[in-house]
């Protein structure tokens, strides 16, 4: 079961939302909220797999509470829901899944659920003796590129960031760009040596040689063998901390 989240200031626009959603099988409204606290507060109490976000919270930004929320976890999907369409591209900046424009539709909905879905299932057991999946067995990625593929020992990955609409595999001698998602990437590496520490960031958890103080909630990650640095949130270094402990 796919569980959704709805946030919405508007409660009979929340609720009409949420039984258009719950109109398509496998997928479940498990919160409902009109404002940027609650949302939050449901989310890291029930961590849905998706939520539907409306830019302008009755004076709260849409925009800050999928951030806050990307923050806890990287992995969840947002959709913007609004009738605000000049706010698209910052709404990407943040890897929104999808952006929805008020009146919403029902097939245009359903459309973006199956996609999330799709993506979501359960792989056939026999699936994960492709060579992709695999490949992390063996200590080794297949980084694709525009114009070229390689192979990147998983020994020699320091971190991975996501930016400029672009992913950077950063090793000791060289950095190598895809298109690949840090969730795709994030899934073909061992989550004992590799840790995602921002919605924006991967790093290998032995590279870490010290953290900085970068803003209330946040830090930044000086690396071995590397001038590159990482950021990583409050949570994940209350995470990193237990392992090292």
């Amino acid at each position: 079961m796919l569980k959704v989240m709805v946030v919405e200031d508007e409660e009979q626009i929340r609720m009409i939302l949420g039984k258009m959603i719950e109109k398509n099988e496998g997928c479940e409204v498990v919160a409902s909220c009109g404002n940027f606290a609650s949302a939050i507060s449901d989310f890291i109490k029930l961590r849905p797999q998706v939520v539907f976000m409306d830019i302008d919270l009755g004076g709260d930004s849409g925009l800050e509470c999928a951030k806050a929320i990307t923050e806890v976890d990287p992995k969840v999907k947002i959709v913007f829901a609004t009738a605000h369409s000049e706010y698209m591209a910052n709404a990407f900046e943040i890897y929104a899944f999808d952006y929805l424009v008020k009146p919403f539709d029902m097939e245009r909905i359903a459309k973006t659920l199956d996609r999330i879905k799709s993506m979501t299932e359960v792989k056939n057991p026999a699936e994960n003796d492709s060579d992709e999946k695999s490949e992390s067995s063996r200590g080794k990625l297949i980084i694709r590129g525009k114009e070229e593929i390689n192979i990147v020992n998983v020994a020699d990955i320091i971190m991975i960031e996501r930016t400029d609409g672009m992913t950077r595999i950063v090793t000791k001698d060289e950095v190598f760009l895809t298109s690949q998602s840090l969730a795709a990437l994030e899934e073909k590496l061992d989550p004992e040596q590799f840790i995602r520490c921002h919605k924006s960031y991967i790093i290998k958890t032995d590279a870490v040689k010290k953290l900085e103080v970068y803003g209330r909630w946040t830090y930044t990650v000086k690396l071995k063998d590397t001038d590159e640095t990482a950021l990583m949130t409050s949570e994940k270094y209350d995470e990193i901390k237990r392992k090292f402990s």
